[in-house]
This record gives C-alpha cells, sequence and structure tokens, in this order.
C-alpha cells in the first residue's frame, strides 16, 4: 500500500477509528512482521514485537508527522526499535568478537546483501527505494545495513569496519540524509 492510501487510514486511527486501524494492520502487518523476525529469527519474539508496535501505533498516531516521512517508514521505525529492544532485552544476540567467518559474510553485505534493505516493505513494482540506496557510497549502505537491520551497536560497527566512531555515525547520517532526499524527488 502507498503513502496516499495508508496517510488517510493513519489519521482515522488517530481519531479512534478502530475499522480504519484494522485497515492499516492488515495492509502492513505482513511487512512489519518480516523485518521484526529478520531482525530477531525468532517468531514468538517477532508477533510480540508487532503487537508492541501495533499497540504503540494505536496510541500515538497523532503523533505521527508527515513532513518527516511517509507512514510505512514512521511504522517500520517503531517495528525496528521495539526489535531492538527485545533484542537487547532477551539478549537474543549474545555479544560476541566476530570471528573471521562473521566478518566475513558481514562484508559481503556491502556488495551482495543491498537489497535487503527494501526487500521487507517494498512493493513489487517500485523500485525507487532500490534505486537510492544503490546511490549512497559503499560504506554509508553498509553501515545503516548494519546498524538497521543487523542491529549492531555503534561500538560494534567501529569494531567491524575499524573506523572511528563519528566516522560511522556521520556515514550513516548523511547516509539517511541522502535517502530521504531521494525519496522525495
Amino acid at each position: 500500500m502507498e503513502h496516499d492510501e495508508l496517510l488517510p487510514l493513519l489519521s482515522a486511527t488517530a481519531k479512534g477509528d478502530k475499522k480504519a486501524f484494522a485497515e492499516l494492520y492488515s495492509a502492513t502487518s505482513g511487512k512489519l512482521y518480516a523485518i521484526s523476525l529478520k531482525m530477531l529469527k525468532n517468531t514468538a519474539q517477532a508477533e510480540e514485537a508487532l503487537q508492541d508496535a501495533f499497540i504503540k501505533i494505536w496510541h500515538n498516531a497523532s503523533d505521527y508527522q508527515s513532513n518527516k516521512g511517509v507512514v510505512i517508514s514512521w511504522m517500520i521505525s517503531i517495528v525496528r526499535y521495539r526489535s531492538l529492544d527485545l533484542i537487547r532485552h532477551n539478549k537474543v544476540r549474545k555479544e560476541q568478537e566476530f570471528t573471521n567467518e562473521h566478518s566475513a559474510d558481514l562484508e559481503s553485505v556491502e556488495v551482495n546483501d543491498e537489497t535487503d534493505l527494501t526487500i521487507e516493505y517494498e512493493s513489487g513494482n517500485d523500485n525507487k527505494l532500490v534505486d537510492c540506496i544503490e546511490q549512497l557510497d559503499q560504506q554509508q549502505r553498509q553501515a545503516i545495513h548494519l546498524a538497521y537491520y543487523k542491529g549492531l551497536t555503534h561500538s560494534e560497527l567501529v569494531d567491524h569496519v575499524s573506523s572511528p566512531l563519528g566516522t560511522v555515525k556521520s556515514w550513516i547520517r548523511r547516509g539517511l540524509q541522502q535517502l530521504q532526499r531521494c525519496l522525495t524527488l
């Protein structure tokens, strides 16, 4: 479902319209669940994260600001943050040093897995996000993927890419700004 179709549903949800909320859930839950499941790698926890996220969406629908991004991006961020909270709370992801095998897997992200960034919430024929992601620098693409879709903390990213914290944060910030500009064109 496109932004133009989700915005009225979210606006109605903000006014307490349960039918609109049910439609919003129906239109987006599959994509949001896929994101949560990819992060948590556990169906029960992914379902819990999704449920918690939709409760937050119901209660905070009036907080959405259209000038800060599209509805689905706002919803994805809620699911992502809830999933990250569960990762931290339940210690799903054990803190560990990256072995050479893990490093090889993560390094392949920058070349092979760039479409992972969009697969969860991209509609069939819409390739705009993929095109925008492909325009990012390799370091920006990798840092965003590892931070937002693999759940690495900034300090883990610093260790993985062997770059200073400020540099890693800049890659992420500039990459997200570039994505936002590209998507709004």
